[in-house]
């Protein structure tokens, strides 16, 4: 695939307070250009809850209360995540989890596009037993070497869906075949479905 046609495309990960709905407690967003993700463009965000942190959250994702105490509150940096996420296409692994959380607290942002690695990769290795982010990591044997902080936190999981996306793209030809084949329906950029045929 020729990845100099994608549009403008950020990986994204988010980590929450275990709350229900849950707040964000940390926020990773990594462009993909050229065929790589762009580290250099990365960014992270620690965030401080309005609800702590359950012990739950903490033991997947390791971010105490402590850690967040004296980080900015969602309001501090909402409008420069808003301003990032402006105009471009979204990818995560299972990716109505990020674009659900983002939507309610960025109310008046509507992604370009949302790009599921998960349903990419149901889609491009149909036989492979379990899909979650662990299980392809293992599977395709990405090299995460790169890959900053550790599993579960926001940055290495972008880092690594970042990875998995190019790799899976490599089976689909086109930005639109891997539109058909990654895109949940009824999330943005899915394609419209094709109208019936009439006698005019």
């Amino acid at each position: 695939m020729n990845d100099e046609s994608w549009p403008r495309l950020l990986v994204v990960d988010v980590e929450g307070n275990g709350a229900t709905p849950p707040d964000l407690v940390e926020i990773a967003m990594l462009p993909v250009a050229a065929g790589a993700p762009d580290t250099a463009a990365a960014g992270a965000w620690l965030i401080r809850p309005p609800v702590p942190v359950t012990p739950f959250a903490t033991r997947v994702h390791k971010l105490t209360n402590a850690d967040l105490a004296d980080c900015p509150t969602w309001t501090e940096v909402a409008d420069e995540i808003g301003r990032l996420l402006d105009g471009a296409w979204i990818c995560a692994h299972n990716a109505s989890v990020e674009y659900k959380v983002l939507s309610r607290h960025l109310p008046n942002w509507k992604a370009a596009g949302v790009l599921d690695t998960l349903r990419l990769s149901r889609a491009t290795l149909p036989d492979v037993p379990k899909h979650n982010l662990d299980a392809l990591i293992e599977h395709l044997r990405l090299d995460l070497s790169q890959a900053p902080a550790q599993r579960h936190r926001a940055a290495f999981d972008a880092f690594a869906t970042a990875v998995l996306l190019l790799r899976l793209a490599e089976a689909h030809p086109t930005w639109d075949a891997l539109v058909e084949a990654a895109v949940p329906p009824g999330l943005p950029g899915a394609p419209k479905p094709e109208a019936p045929p009439t006698l005019w």
